[in-house]
């Protein structure tokens, strides 16, 4: 089994679903890891990360890179 491979973290939740449901959406499946933490101020030390499969990473970033053209001010990924 391949790695995944991180195309985004953020530091809530809420902001790694919405990217990986935007993914998904657009024909990539994504993953949110790292979200279980019972210590919220430690996701800025151990980020949530949006994963991706190893042949959907190039898409995927486009499709990221895209999507913060076009709203900057939305833009969080890391």
């Amino acid at each position: 089994m391949a790695d995944l491979k991180t195309v985004a973290s953020f530091t809530d939740a809420m902001s790694a679903h919405i990217t990986a449901g935007m993914l998904t959406d657009n024909g990539i499946p994504a993953g949110v890891f790292g979200e279980n933490s019972s210590y919220v101020c430690l996701n800025s030390v151990n980020p949530i990360e949006v994963k991706v499969n190893p042949e959907d990473y190039d898409a995927a970033m486009a499709l990221l890179k895209e999507m913060a053209e076009q709203n900057p001010e939305e833009a969080d990924i890391q």
